[in-house]
């Protein structure tokens, strides 16, 4: 297989200096993210993510079998989002929180109950009390086949999950694709959303939640 960056495996590789979300869509940028469902923890399930630098920018590591949450984290190891399964639901329905104050949710997404009637894969609904129940993206698509996109309440195409080729031309295979993120959509929102689509879609579950 391919290398996933030339200093995935380097020694003297930089992981990303965690900054502070721009307050403003202008202050931000397209980005395209490589995600490796890999755990940098031996023998652990997970993911790894790199920008186009090749810096580690997130990761997830299952550190228990039978966990009942998914953290994830930077590159250094600060906790960011929190997703849990919502309990006591007949639908398939998960919760996300601050990874610091992991108390209230700040968004809910729902899996459609006749999804496979139509190319809508899921809802991310706001719980936020000024806009709790409201719909902020629709995502739509084929997680099986890497092509997935995201749309906010306006339409506008904010993420997508893409298959990635190496410069040779050999593909990577379905534990290596991108991410594209537009400026309108937080990184760290839309890599909770690719975790998601792999709990709610993915041909094995990466991560156990027992």
């Amino acid at each position: 297989m391919p290398k996933v960056y030339p200093n995935a495996n380097d020694p003297n590789a930089t992981t990303a200096k965690p900054t502070e979300i721009p307050r403003h869509v202008s202050d931000r940028q397209m980005e395209v993210l490589t995600v490796w469902k890999k755990s940098l923890i031996f023998n652990c399930d997970g993911y790894t993510v790199f920008d186009t630098k090749g810096n580690l920018v997130f990761r997830v590591d299952n550190y228990q079998s039978g966990k009942k949450e998914i953290v994830l984290m930077d590159g250094i190891g600060k906790s960011l989002l929190i997703i849990r399964r919502k309990r006591l639901s007949l639908a398939d329905n998960w919760m996300v929180f601050d990874g610091e104050a992991s108390v209230s949710p700040i968004f809910m997404v729902k899996k459609p109950v006749n999804f496979l009637a139509s190319k809508n894969l899921a809802h991310v609904m706001s719980c936020q009390s000024n806009n709790k129940n409201q719909l902020i993206y629709e995502i739509i698509g084929s997680y099986a086949q890497r092509r997935v996109a995201v749309y906010d309440n306006r339409k506008r195409l904010v993420a997508e999950i893409q298959r990635k080729e190496a410069k040779t031309g050999i593909s990577f295979g379905g534990d290596v694709f991108s991410l594209i993120v537009q400026p309108e959509l937080n990184q760290t929102v839309a890599m909770a959303l690719v975790i998601l689509m792999e709990q709610m879609f993915g041909l094995r579950r990466s991560i156990s939640l027992g």
